[in-house]
């Protein structure tokens, strides 16, 4: 029997929605990225981007557990003389909270083109409204909400 190796003409992809609502962050970073790979589809073949497109709602309801939401910080640099930026968890979240959930799932994916491919292809929102309805997207329940 031969293995299937997909192609780029071949991938089929859809459109998930994902609601973020009294999740932990890495657990919905995790599957999120599983989708944006094609991890989750029988045909994922890792030199091919196979993954889906996302829909992230409810951004500013995502959740950390533990002391986190105190200590996290995120941390760059501009590349100049004590360029070293930070940024806390509770600050960003208040400032764009899309963003917060773009870092965790792009510090998921791989660091090369094809991740690079892949990030292109998660849509974040913070309220419950988002405006792909003409794509049809399914809507995705996660495991590991948090009640």
């Amino acid at each position: 029997m031969k293995t299937y190796m997909a192609n780029p003409a071949t991938v089929e992809r859809k459109w998930f929605v994902v609601d973020a609502a009294n999740m932990p962050l890495g657990r919905l970073a995790s599957q999120v990225a599983d989708m944006l790979t094609g991890k989750n589809k029988v045909i994922y073949t890792p030199h091919v981007d196979t993954g889906d497109f996302v829909i992230v709602l409810n951004s500013d309801k995502v959740v950390l557990t533990g002391k986190k939401a105190e200590n996290k910080v995120y941390r760059h640099h501009t590349g100049y003389i004590g360029g070293l930026k930070e940024i806390n968890y509770k600050t960003l979240m208040e400032k764009d909270s899309r963003k917060v959930i773009e870092k965790a799932v792009k510090g998921m994916l791989p660091k090369n083109s094809l991740g690079r491919k892949q990030i292109t292809r998660l849509n974040v929102f913070k309220g419950a409204e988002h405006n792909h309805d003409a794509q049809k997207p399914e809507k995705v329940v996660l495991k590991g909400v948090i009640e």
